[in-house]
């Protein structure tokens, strides 16, 4: 069957995650697993491997991880993951009805923020990170992007930018043409829980706000302690 989905994985030092994001997407018919690495020191092109996905490198950064691994399909419809982002149940309906809407070649899709724990401080987060969406039309990497092969190279695709490649890239989709999936993206916690709740958003935000405002991308990279 001639593939209608590349699903991109970038993926650095990302064993701990990605052999279940894989098992989640991997079985799919009419779609393929691209695993782009930055240069992984653990099991992770490995776990790539034996998942079933096609491994491609590129030097560390993930605008143009993803870049190489969009670049390395042909599919009609690209899906960028996360490695450690599972998407949730009733995920793939989604999609489908996404891609089977003509006037949706022209926009891009999105799901909802959600975290591996029960912490009550992750749903004020998801709440946030709803908010930003809504008034904003700012969904972030972690929340997967659901994009026509034709409409992301006519945009020029990701950039090869050290931080902030999704908010590049979603900024030229245009809120208007963003819309959100059915669908969960369940995300780990883990940097939340090493960095703290409402430190690591604080971060975030100062970052998103500084390279909206213009500062280096490299800069910001620097600040976020990437």
């Amino acid at each position: 069957m001639t593939p209608t989905l590349d699903v991109v994985i970038p993926t650095l030092n990302a064993a701990p995650f990605l052999a279940r994001t894989l098992v989640a997407v991997a079985a799919r018919e009419a779609s393929t697993v691209t695993v782009c690495d930055g240069g992984s020191r653990d099991d992770t092109v490995a776990i790539a491997r034996r998942g079933g996905a096609t491994v491609v490198t590129a030097p560390a950064g993930r605008g143009g991880q993803l870049a190489a691994g969009a670049a390395a399909g042909s599919a009609p419809w690209l899906l960028f993951l996360h490695a450690d982002t599972l998407p949730g149940p009733g995920w793939l309906e989604a999609v489908q009805s996404f891609m089977s809407t003509p006037a949706n070649t022209g926009k891009a899709g999105y799901f909802r923020l959600r975290f591996d724990t029960h912490d009550p401080r992750a749903r004020r987060v998801e709440r946030l990170a709803a908010w930003r969406c809504k008034v904003f039309g700012l969904p972030y990497g972690d929340q997967g992007l659901l994009i026509a092969r034709a409409f992301y190279e006519g945009l020029g695709g990701f950039r090869p930018l050290p931080l902030m490649e999704d908010v590049d890239l979603v900024r030229r989709i245009g809120r208007r043409n963003l819309v959100p999936l059915g669908a969960d993206a369940i995300t780990s916690a883990e940097r939340y829980e090493r960095d703290g709740w409402l430190r690591r958003p604080l971060r975030n935000l100062s970052c998103l706000a500084l390279f909206l405002a213009g500062l280096s991308p490299r800069v910001v990279a620097r600040l976020y302690g990437r």
